[in-house]
């Protein structure tokens, strides 16, 4: 599923805001079968074909469909949008529900009271899979009324129900104990701790290994041996205790002296063969579970796959799959083959790279991060040449407009480019020649017009583009990057761009997206599953459906294999295409034992062995704390709070919002901020409140942005706006703790990224429609000066300088180069490229309509080059001084103060101070349209000036900013920065 915004609703409900409900609901049947049904692919709310007709005026839906036979999955979502979706059970934004349908008819119900949809397809015995198997001698179940309890195994699947008893199979006894589960097993399943615990007969611990290989129930009868309740078994708990070895294994291909090696792990299997080219090569089964097969050197880049033959719990059946690689290192186009690549083959490494030499970094804290598109970033410049744009090529053109702003970059101060996903991608088109384009003229129609999203529409889900966060192989590049995707040029091509970025200035930090894969079950798009069913997805502990809260089918990190298939990924990247830092999706997915061992494995690189100096390998991530995982339900999760002391860094979205104002999920995005007017210089919005309720809010986001200058420091002290001395972690945040690392390197302070809107766009929606294009240029570096000069890793969004836009779209994932392009030449603003596309933006569309029309909000080549040159000015000052980035909590708590805090603190200003030994630094962010003098009695005695930067720059407004005895006077929409040479 090629999505990011079925998450937003999860996100939305943990924020308290209810779904709206519309007049007339539409109710549209969304899954893997919809492309079967008539719609142009699958997972498309909006398409008309499968929704359903409500029942008379009552709650019921319902819609019957011929779905031809195969396995799919399924949920419902409302009003054609992923906004408010729900799954398994009824819940928002829940698990995906799992179908095999036979062939013919199907009626699918849904209740909008309960929020359930179901279908009418006979369940085979244990279709859910409400028992977990934990340890070779133990199963949990969350029942325990029964007289006596029974396990019942079919090799070959086939058990059926009849008359009220089990058919097929045999069947073993299990005993409750009255204790529960021990301990050891409650503290590594927490989510379960509650259930019941069942231990297995001595014959059926032997027999564990080829139970595993088949159709499993757990019964529970009463005292006269009738049936009282039959459920299926979940397995990953026992396939960790069975196959602990397998941690240990070499998986995916190896070579030695020239000759490759081949191991995939399947321990359910009944065969695995190896499909080299045209033949067939049978694989040896070991006591860990993996398949091996030796080679020879003629077979260096054959094309591979396997045939599994295993039983599979959603198709209740033996299944013959032929999958892909999970441990790819080379594929054919579209992934149709694995390739066995030999990352050691000279022929795939560019000139001098052995001997490739890293940008400085002398500690995380110098990170100044530029997050990029690949695709994006070339595509329609016109300075790359034609063949390359929108690859990795691109960046080894070191003349073109965007090498030129990239390299421009750096210089100033830029540190590290941050490319979205670069693996391999499950939903583009790698073949250039099949993407299709906009059948349409974009250029020549109204800036608020419905034609351009329309037309963009009609091959969203066939043209070249896509955020990426449907991975598909986690070890390979993208072919669709590439010039030659049908081969081993991708890998060639990956390391020219990591070499041609590195001679630019910056490291690379690649965007990976292990917390999900694309599809499960049989479905052609799901890979771990089709090889160990119901093991490396992360399954409903009630009926064993995949939780699906990340948008697409969960992965289990939590699960030894799972998280070797990550750890090993990522060292991977590190060691082959020498990557220098990641950023993990939605991180708080994953548990922080998951990061600590990423991390334990990068410390183990050397440069002596491996080329490569894995301790400045920076690792950060989204730790956002919702869905099944939330407030550490199944284990201690890498979310904020919890990587306190880890070097870990997580995005803060704490100064975001309060700079920006509100949040990403307000009904009205009028709400305003500290650098949008809040109470300054307001828009008029009821929903920012009564002035007295917006002069508090901005207080409070005055401390929550002074936290994040000092790095979101959990312990950090300050006087805040009542006058009191607090830390971070008191200041309010939505509930939380504003405050909340143990180092500046574990956050990420940031105003824009590619989620929601842009920077600028939101700035459009916020401050007042009269304003100039001068005093709107001012507040965007306004905002970006707030991360700029803090003193953690500083995060942009790629255009956040060139006053970028995406037309107000708040979800451009799948919205096509025309919602998404950059121009580097800062010539033309993307501003009033049309309504952006109706399933993430309708519902403000009655908001867009009249800003987009404005042409006084479209900015103009002179606007975006003073944008552009505010942004280096701040990343220069940012690297002129080490008093910017101390580098540890010890040394911001001494040097960081915010001199001028407590209740008679000027609302929009906000001073913050920074003593040195040689030198102190003053920095006043005034966010009022008017001047401000702001006098701190303590530095009378010091003589303080405008920094060189700003003193000699290209900006004549802050150039009338002035200090004298210990008053700053600053003009309006202004950050100014003055230096003391002599300090403490």
């Amino acid at each position: 599923m090629k999505l990011r915004s079925a998450v937003l609703v999860a996100f939305a409900l943990l924020l308290g805001a209810a779904p709206a409900q519309a007049q007339e609901r539409v109710v549209t049947l969304v899954g893997s079968l919809q492309s079967e049904l008539g719609c142009p692919g699958d997972w498309q709310p909006e398409c008309p074909a499968t929704q359903l007709t409500r029942i008379g005026a009552g709650p019921l839906y319902r819609g019957t469909f011929d779905v031809p036979a195969g396995a799919y999955e399924y949920k419902v979502a409302i009003n054609r949008s992923w906004d408010e979706n729900y799954g398994a059970g009824g819940s928002p934004g829940g698990a995906n529900i799992p179908i095999t349908a036979p062939g013919g008819p199907v009626t699918f119900t849904y209740d909008d009271t309960t929020h359930v949809i179901s279908d009418n397809v006979p369940r085979p015995v244990g279709a859910e899979r409400g028992a977990h198997w934990l340890r070779r001698g133990l199963i949990a179940w969350n029942r325990t009324d029964g007289a006596t309890y029974r396990l019942h195994a079919a090799p070959d699947g086939g058990m059926t129900l009849e008359d009220g008893q089990i058919v097929g199979g045999t069947s073993f006894p299990l005993t409750r104990d009255p204790a529960g589960l021990p301990a050891d097993v409650r503290a590594d399943f927490p989510h379960l701790a509650s259930y019941g615990a069942l231990t297995l007969s001595s014959e059926a611990r032997r027999r564990a290994r080829s139970l595993l290989r088949g159709q499993l129930a757990v019964a529970a009868y009463d005292a006269s041996g009738a049936l009282l309740a039959v459920t299926g078994v979940q397995i990953p708990g026992v396939l960790d205790d069975v196959y602990a070895a397998a941690v240990h294994a070499d998986l995916g291909p190896t070579w030695r002296h020239g000759k490759p090696r081949l191991g995939v792990w399947a321990p359910t299997a009944k065969s695995v063969t190896l499909l080299l080219g045209d033949r067939r090569v049978d694989m040896r089964r070991g006591r860990d579970g993996v398949w091996r097969a030796e080679g020879r050197r003629s077979w260096r880049d054959a094309r591979y796959a396997f045939e599994v033959v295993v039983y599979s719990p959603t198709a209740s059946a033996v299944v013959t799959n032929v999958v892909t690689d999970p441990y790819s290192l080379g594929l054919t186009a579209n992934a149709g083959r694995s390739i066995l690549v030999d990352l050691d083959d000279h022929a795939l490494e560019p000139h001098g790279w052995d001997r490739l030499r890293k940008p400085r970094l002398a500690q995380a804290e110098d990170m100044t991060i530029y997050e990029l598109h690949v695709r994006d970033f070339s595509i329609t410049d016109e300075t790359v040449p034609g063949a390359d744009r929108g690859t990795f090529r691109a960046f080894t053109h070191r003349g073109s407009e965007g090498m030129r702003h990239l390299s421009a970059l750096a210089r100033s101060g830029m540190t590290a480019l941050h490319l979205l996903p670069t693996n391999d991608i499950a939903t583009i088109e790698e073949r250039r020649a099949a993407q299709q384009e906009p059948p349409c003229t974009l250029t020549t129609v109204p800036p608020d017009g419905e034609w351009q999203q329309e037309c963009v529409r009609k091959v969203r889900d066939t043209d070249g583009f896509n955020w990426g966060y449907d991975p598909l192989h986690y070890t390979t590049p993208e072919g669709s990057y590439s010039t030659a995707p049908d081969g081993t040029a991708r890998t060639r091509e990956y390391r020219e761009m990591v070499s041609a970025v590195n001679a630019a200035g910056l490291r690379v930090v690649m965007d990976v997206v292990y917390n999900h894969t694309p599809a499960a079950g049989q479905d052609p798009k799901s890979i771990l599953d089709r090889i160990v069913p119901g093991y490396y997805q992360r399954l409903n502990p009630a009926t064993g459906a995949v939780e699906t809260s990340t948008c697409c089918s969960n992965t289990a990190t939590e699960h030894r294999m799972m998280e070797k298939l990550m750890v090993e990924s990522v060292v991977t990247w590190a060691r082959e295409y020498k990557v220098d830092g990641f950023r993990f999706d939605l991180m708080g997915h994953h548990s922080k034992a998951n990061m600590l061992a990423v991390r334990r494995a990068l410390d183990k690189l050397t440069l002596k062995r491996d080329g490569v100096d894995g301790r400045r390998v920076y690792i950060y991530g989204e730790g956002w704390n919702f869905g099944e995982v939330a407030n550490n339900a199944r284990f201690v999760q890498a979310s904020q709070l919890n990587l306190f002391g880890t070097g870990i860094g997580t995005f803060s979205d704490r100064l975001r919002d309060a700079v920006r104002g509100g949040g990403p999920f307000d009904a009205d995005p009028r709400i305003q901020g500290f650098a949008s007017g809040l109470f300054t210089d307001s828009n008029g919005a009821s929903a920012n409140g009564t002035p007295d309720e917006q002069r508090n809010r901005l207080l409070l986001y005055h401390d929550q942005i002074k936290v994040g200058l000092a790095g979101n420091l959990r312990d950090y002290r300050f006087v805040d706006r009542s006058g009191a001395t607090v830390t971070g972690a008191q200041v309010d945040y939505n509930g939380q703790p504003a405050g909340y690392a143990g180092d500046p390197s574990e956050t990420i302070t940031y105003v824009d990224a590619h989620d929601n809107e842009t920077l600028f766009d939101a700035l459009q929606y916020k401050l007042p429609q009269a304003r100039s294009m001068a005093d709107r240029v001012r507040m965007n570096t306004l905002a970006l000066a707030t991360t700029a000069l803090g003193q953690s890793p500083s995060f942009w969004h790629a255009g956040a300088d060139l006053l970028r836009s995406k037309s107000l779209d708040r979800n451009s994932y799948n919205s096509g180069d025309w919602f998404n392009r950059i121009d580097w030449s800062a010539t033309e603003s993307t501003w009033g490229s049309g309504l952006p596309p109706r399933p993430d933006n309708e519902s403000k569309w009655g908001f867009m309509r009249p800003l987009l029309a404005d042409p006084a909000l479209k900015p103009g080549p002179a606007d975006l080059r003073a944008a552009r040159a505010r942004a280096a000015e701040l990343l220069r000052i940012r690297f002129s001084s080490p008093l910017f980035r101390l580098g540890s909590a010890r040394r911001v708590q001494e040097r960081v103060s915010f001199p001028t805090g407590g209740p008679t603190q000027t609302p929009g200003v906000i001073v913050m101070a920074i003593e040195g030994r040689r030198e102190s630094i003053v920095v006043v962010f005034n966010a009022r349209p008017e001047a401000t003098t702001q006098t701190v009695a303590s530095l009378a005695g010091r003589r303080y000036a405008l920094h060189p930067v700003q003193a000699s720059g290209g900006d004549p407004v802050v150039r009338g900013a002035t200090a004298s005895g210990g008053a700053f006077t600053v003009p309006g929409r202004t950050v100014a920065v003055f230096v003391s040479h002599g300090g403490r």
